[in-house]
């Protein structure tokens, strides 16, 4: 690769490797394998970045190569794993820890329970924002099924987390810090 493409290369990365490595980690469920998935897809990335079309974003090149990586990964490790009666509980993590982190370890516990296709699509659909049509592109599936998935995951999710009216943050408050 020549030292211009190193460089754009390095910069994308730089600019945008923390929103790729929370991709990565709703879609792994763990933080290890969240970093293994991400090096692995950039490493991809790097590989084809001299014939990527630079007027169009890496973004969404990126983004097919990580959910095609951990689909891979699911496949080879599906053949291998067995079946656990219970998913183990997420520790509380007690202490003086703030709403929002307590409530992200929440929704990533919940969603590292649900079905591989199911967490992919709710992970692509509504934290990447990405239109049905896209997310069923990029999961090699009908917009229905893209639905159908979102709908399930979001009801499973409802189910795990109950009631969280605990973190709710009244608005006004909010409001009010940000006019300080």
């Amino acid at each position: 690769m020549e030292t211009a493409d190193e460089d754009t290369f390095t910069t994308f990365v730089r600019a945008r490797g923390d929103h790729f490595m929370r991709l990565a980690l709703l879609l792994a469920g763990s933080p290890p394998e969240a970093e293994d998935l991400l090096q692995t897809s950039l490493a991809r990335l790097y590989q084809a970045w001299p014939r990527l079309d630079m007027a169009s974003t890496p973004d969404a090149y990126l983004r097919k190569i990580l959910v095609n990586t951990r689909r891979s990964w699911w496949r080879s490790r599906w053949r291998q794993e067995s079946p656990v009666a219970a998913v183990p509980e997420v520790a509380d993590p007690g202490g003086d820890v703030a709403d929002t982190y307590a409530l992200g370890t929440l929704v990533r516990a919940a969603l590292a329970r649900l079905p591989r296709q199911q967490r992919a699509v709710l992970v692509l659909r509504y934290i990447e924002d990405l239109p049905e049509a896209a997310v069923a592109e990029l999961l090699g599936c009908s917009a229905g099924t893209v639905k159908s998935y979102a709908h399930r995951g979001l009801r499973a999710l409802r189910a795990a987390l109950g009631d969280l009216d605990s973190f709710r943050v009244d608005e006004t408050a909010r409001s009010g810090d940000a006019n300080k």
